[in-house]
C-alpha cells in the first residue's frame, strides 16, 4: 500500500495524527511551538440554539459564527497557543453534533516537499498504478482511499509591461532656443494575474497528505488511449471519472473548484486551497468510521 513508513501522533480526543515526512527533530507537524486551529464541518442544519452555544465556546459573535457555520466547506473557528487549549475547545464542541478537528499550523498549512504527482497511470483491477516524472511507481489500492479530492489551484503570476512613451525633454529645449527637443522614456509596471490549474487527489487514512495528485497540465494524457480528448480540461474530466471508478468506496468531493477563502491570517491563494482541502479531509476522517 502507498505511503508507507508513516508515523502516527495521538492527540487528546478522537483524531490520530500522521505527519509522512517529519520535519528534523520533530515526531510528526504537530510541534508544541506550533498555532493549533479548530475546525468544523458545516452542520447539517442552522438553528439559533446551535449558533449561540458554538458562538459561546470559541468566544466569537453571534453573527461572525453563523457565517462560519453556513459555509459549503469546513472552516475554522478558533486560533489558540496549545494543543491542550485547542483540544479542550473541540471537546466542547462535539456534543453540540458537530464534526470538530484539531490541526496544527505546520500541519495545515505545508504541503509535503515529498507529495507523489502522477504524470502517467494505468488502472488495473486492484487499483491505479502511477508513475512521476523520474519514473518512481505507486500502486494505490481500490479499497484503500477514503478521499478523491477535485479542485482548483489558483497560483499567483506577476507580469511586468514596459511602455515606451515621448516626453518634452526642458533642458534640451531651452539650450536650442525653444525649439522642442523629445526623448523617450520608457514606464515599467507590473499587475499580479491568477493561473488557473484543475488537479485530481487521493487520500487514505493515514494522512492528510494526498497519496498521489494528478495536475491538468503535468500529466502524460496518452495513457488514456482513446478515452483521450482534445484539451487539458477535457483530460483532467477523464482523469477524474477514472478516480471514482477506481475507488467506489470514496468520497468523491469537488467544492474546492470555487474559490473560498481560508481563517488563516495572510494565507495566499495557493495556501487557501491547501488548507480547505485538509480540512475537508480532516473532517471527513473524524465523521466516518473505520
Amino acid at each position: 500500500m502507498a505511503g508507507t513508513g508513516t508515523t502516527p501522533t495521538k492527540t487528546p480526543g478522537e483524531v490520530v495524527w500522521w505527519d509522512r515526512n517529519p520535519l528534523p527533530g520533530k515526531e510528526s507537524g504537530l510541534a508544541e511551538t506550533d498555532v493549533f486551529y479548530v475546525g468544523v464541518a458545516p452542520p447539517a442544519s442552522l438553528d439559533p440554539g446551535l449558533v449561540e452555544a458554538v458562538a459561546s465556546v470559541a468566544a466569537r459573535d453571534v453573527f461572525g459564527t453563523r457565517v462560519i457555520l453556513a459555509s459549503k466547506i469546513p472552516r475554522i473557528v478558533g486560533r489558540y497557543g496549545s494543543l491542550q487549549e485547542a483540544e479542550a475547545i473541540a471537546g466542547k464542541l462535539r456534543p453540540l453534533g458537530l464534526v470538530a478537528v484539531v490541526c496544527g499550523q505546520t500541519e495545515l498549512c505545508r504541503p509535503s516537499p515529498a507529495r507523489f504527482r502522477g504524470h502517467t497511470m494505468k488502472v488495473g483491477e486492484g487499483g491505479i498504478t502511477f508513475w512521476d516524472r523520474r519514473g518512481q511507481s505507486r500502486l494505490v489500492e481500490a479499497n484503500s482511499v477514503l478521499l478523491v479530492l477535485r479542485g482548483t489551484a489558483r497560483t499567483p503570476v506577476q507580469t511586468e509591461t514596459a511602455k515606451t512613451k515621448t516626453q518634452l525633454n526642458l533642458a534640451a529645449t531651452v539650450v536650442t532656443g525653444g525649439i522642442p527637443i523629445t526623448r523617450k522614456v520608457v514606464e515599467k509596471s507590473s499587475s499580479e494575474s491568477l493561473k488557473m490549474e484543475d488537479f485530481v487527489r487521493a487520500f487514505d487514512r493515514t494522512s492528510s497528505e494526498p497519496v498521489v495528485e494528478v495536475f491538468q497540465n503535468d500529466f502524460d494524457y496518452r495513457c488514456l488511449g482513446e478515452k483521450k480528448g482534445f484539451s487539458s480540461q477535457e483530460n483532467i474530466n477523464v482523469i477524474a471519472g477514472e478516480f471514482r471508478r477506481a475507488f467506489p468506496g470514496a468520497v468523491f468531493d469537488s467544492r474546492l473548484t470555487a474559490r473560498f477563502k481560508a481563517d488563516v491570517p495572510f494565507a495566499t491563494p495557493e495556501e487557501e486551497t491547501e488548507i480547505n482541502g485538509k480540512l475537508i479531509y480532516l473532517c471527513l476522517r473524524a465523521a466516518t468510521p473505520r
